[in-house]
């Protein structure tokens, strides 16, 4: 395993690189060797592990000797099984001031310039005061990386609006701005049916921060059995895969989202306030006299809307029936 250089890089920003390991001892060494390279060295990576029963442990001890002092640091508070969503979220909450951060999957592998890209991008969006989030599309690989596709393309100014109806910002893309950080820090954690990835999206959209869309992948993100989310490539598969999950699930976070966004009201831009007051009353309206409600509404929030048509009327058809 290499090593990285010490030394800032250009941006000036260090960040820290969160990383949740649950039985991924397979694929961490090839994870670890591409954070090494990236052309970005002023990072330190924290890392727990959520209960594992393989060697993950190992290795990552392992990498933080030959690392620089406290460059990989291992959190070890809480219990030892959180689930995903509250082991990203208490490892933010040791997350040094003024860092930005990156989500981290323990069975990528990284660009050498992810986290280059991702800093230069949201420099020529936003100033160090406004929240702001890059993602990114992926090149699909199976487990041996044999690349197999690309993830589907992101829309290039997304809204609050369409951040309510589906999550584009897939964890292992994110880097979040300082700003960001102190922001879904506070509000964490998430709701119960949605992950740390969607809710600090969601977040920052709400707050009228900056979200940047970067159409260009930034890893090999592998598709295997153990994949707590996967990526289908085609929009027909993620359409069928929506429908194939019912409206019940997806109705029940979209639900959660909303009320849980409600209790942010003082991050909240007044117009993501205002919309989100309009979908509560309109979801909490029972019978056909809902169903019309919540048609208008969609007729007058046209930013209400999901990537594809297909997946688009399938949400239509969820939302308008509650």
């Amino acid at each position: 395993m290499n090593s990285p250089e010490n030394g800032a890089s250009s941006s000036g920003v260090p960040v820290c690189i969160l990383l949740s390991v649950y039985n991924g001892a397979t694929y961490l060494e090839a994870l670890l060797q591409s954070l090494a390279r990236q052309t970005h060295t002023d990072w330190i990576l924290l890392w727990r592990d959520d209960g594992s029963r393989d060697d993950g442990r190992a290795i990552l001890h392992r990498f933080a000797g030959l690392l620089a002092p406290g460059r990989c640091r291992e959190i070890t508070q809480g219990k030892k099984r959180l689930g995903v969503a509250q082991s990203f979220g208490l490892l933010l909450e040791h997350v040094p001031e003024g860092c930005a951060v990156a989500f981290c999957d323990q069975d990528d592998v990284w660009f050498p310039d992810k986290l280059e890209r991702g800093f230069a991008a949201l420099a020529t969006r936003c100033n160090g005061q406004v929240p702001a989030l890059y993602c990114s599309r992926q090149t699909l690989t199976d487990a041996d990386l044999q690349p197999i596709g690309v993830s589907p393309m992101l829309p290039h100014d997304p809204t609050f609006p369409m951040a309510l109806t589906q999550n584009i910002a897939t964890g292992c893309t994110v880097l979040l701005s300082p700003a960001a950080v102190t922001l879904v820090r506070a509000a964490m954690p998430p709701p119960p049916d949605t992950l740390h990835d969607w809710w600090s999206y969601l977040l920052v959209s709400a707050a009228g921060g900056v979200v940047v869309a970067d159409n260009r992948p930034s890893l090999y993100y592998r598709q295997h059995q153990s994949n707590a989310v996967g990526a289908p490539t085609h929009w027909f598969r993620r359409a069928l895969a929506a429908f194939r999950r019912g409206p019940s699930l997806f109705m029940r976070a979209f639900r959660g989202n909303v009320m849980r966004l409600l209790a942010q009201q003082q991050v909240l831009q007044e117009q993501n306030r205002t919309c989100l007051l309009a979908l509560q009353k309109a979801l909490a309206t029972p019978g056909m006299v809902g169903w019309v409600a919540r048609y208008r509404l969609l007729r007058q929030m046209r930013q209400l809307r999901r990537a594809t048509f297909a997946e688009q009327q399938i949400f239509c058809l969820w939302f308008i029936l509650g």
